[in-house]
């Protein structure tokens, strides 16, 4: 098709280049808007009317004139070339490089603004993703095809969190590793070193194709900067069979972003001034992952949505918790008494979980211990909340048992530090040694076998601990 070039722009407003009289323009069709300086950028068609097109700038229209500033329409959509040189590579959100090395040559190019998965074709989600973090592995485990987001709040470590689930990730009994596809919207130069340096120094670097936009990028490419870190975990999923491991960083810059352009272009706003349409283009992203019938590879999620004012509630998390399968809460207590990774165990789950572990895929007793584990430490919240009240020495004895089981759960399993990889193994074993600190009629979640096999065995392999179950 001929490229049009257009001298017609009669307003900007943020990032919103109008134009007036302009025919046969598709949405979503690729712009390239030249200033009166001669520099290029980058541009994608919003809206058409027979009245008006509206052209999102991923680099603003700042400084703009609009006499002299021409809008060529390319008549084609964001597309992004496709290879397995794509791993080990980090580019901005338009997929040019920001690595100082060149473009990826390929005939093979893509439209970036793909189509969720069908229904009909999608395979249910199972297998389990060892993370080597307990709390996840063992309360709310992720499964391959998932979407697990992990909601958080300012100042709390969802980026090292993240980064430790990239490092770790893995299928039991599978040597092959997991592709990640990284995706970074509106982080601190800080943060952007800080992930490239710890992929690098745990040696999955060369795994790893990183998309960052910096805070001091250009606002609106945050908004195609997803679609084109799936493009490419589609590629690598789908054409070339591996197991790929989606993390995005932070949906709420992004919807921040969708937010300032639908102002721009007069939408009517819904809640907290987003967009009414908030939802349906989370889900756009959201739903690209998962496992297609007969198909080998697969594309599991692990969104970050970062909490304005610790907000459960807020439009961004609370939509989120809609589309995904759970969630992975972080505690802005726990974190403070320097427990790390501070999960929030009550509000965490994984709506999945059932379906990834048990005999097949962990350990028969996986699934009773962690509703165990879950029933004792909500009890023993309780208690804390009574000794808050009337004070510790007032509680009963078996209150104040649990007392001690909550503080050695959130020490010892909760919080492992960011270097520690736990197996699923080693993590059951751990619940088993926690859950031994109560008495055995307080054990009404798991089966009388797994008191034999695994509760009795390991009080007698604790030297110097009483026979508590009388």
């Amino acid at each position: 098709m001929k490229e049009k070039e257009y001298r017609m722009a009669s307003a900007a407003r943020d990032a919103l280049l109008f134009l007036k009289g302009i025919p046969d323009v598709a949405f979503g069709d690729k712009v390239i808007v030249r200033d009166q300086e001669g520099n290029q950028r980058n541009g994608q068609v919003v809206r058409t009317s027979q009245e008006v097109v509206l052209v999102q700038v991923f680099e603003g229209t700042q400084h703009l004139d609009l006499e002299t500033t021409w809008v060529r329409f390319l008549e084609k959509p964001f597309e992004l070339a496709l290879s397995e040189d794509l791993l080990g590579r980090v580019f901005n959100g338009i997929g040019q490089p920001r690595d100082q090395r060149p473009p990826i040559i390929s005939s093979l190019k893509r439209n970036v603004n793909g189509a969720s998965v069908n229904p009909a074709a999608r395979a249910y989600p199972r297998e389990f993703i060892q993370t080597g973090i307990s709390t996840i592995d063992g309360l709310n485990s992720l499964v391959r095809g998932q979407k697990l987001p992990i909601f958080s709040g300012s100042g709390l470590p969802h980026n090292q969190l993240a980064a430790q689930i990239v490092r770790q990730a893995k299928l039991p009994g599978d040597d092959s590793q997991f592709a990640i596809v990284f995706a970074a919207m509106g982080v601190s130069y800080t943060d952007a070193r800080f992930f490239q340096e710890s992929f690098e120094s745990s040696g999955v670097l060369n795994n790893v194709v990183m998309f960052v936009n910096l805070a001091d990028d250009p606002t609106m490419e945050r908004l195609i900067l997803p679609r084109t870190a799936l493009t490419a975990a589609e590629y690598l999923a789908y054409d070339l069979d591996q197991h790929v491991l989606v993390v995005i960083t932070d949906m709420t810059n992004y919807a921040e972003a969708l937010r300032e352009v639908a102002t721009a272009k007069g939408d009517v706003p819904a809640r907290k001034g987003y967009p009414g349409y908030l939802y349906s283009d989370l889900a756009e992203i959201y739903e690209r992952a998962g496992r297609i019938k007969n198909r080998h590879g697969s594309i599991t999620m692990v969104p970050v949505v970062s909490m304005p004012s610790d907000d459960i509630t807020h439009p961004i998390p609370d939509l989120t918790g809609y589309i995904t399968e759970g969630q992975i809460v972080l505690s802005r207590e726990l974190h403070n008494q320097g427990v790390y990774p501070p999960v929030n165990v009550p509000p965490s789950l994984s709506r999945l979980m059932k379906d990834g572990i048990g005999k097949d895929y962990t350990r028969e007793d996986h699934a009773r211990v962690a509703n165990q584990l879950y029933a004792a430490y909500t009890r023993a919240l309780d208690a804390r909340n009574l000794a808050s009240i009337i004070g510790a020495e007032e509680l009963s004895e078996r209150d104040q048992n649990y007392l001690r089981f909550a503080d050695a759960f959130e020490q010892r399993f909760v919080g492992q530090g960011d270097t520690t990889n736990y197996s699923i193994g080693e993590t059951l074993a751990l619940a088993w040694e926690l859950l031994a600190m109560l008495p055995q009629d307080e054990l009404t979640r798991v089966s009388e076998t797994d008191i034999q096999k695994y509760y009795r065995e390991t009080i007698s392999k604790e030297s110097g601990v009483a026979d508590i179950t009388n």
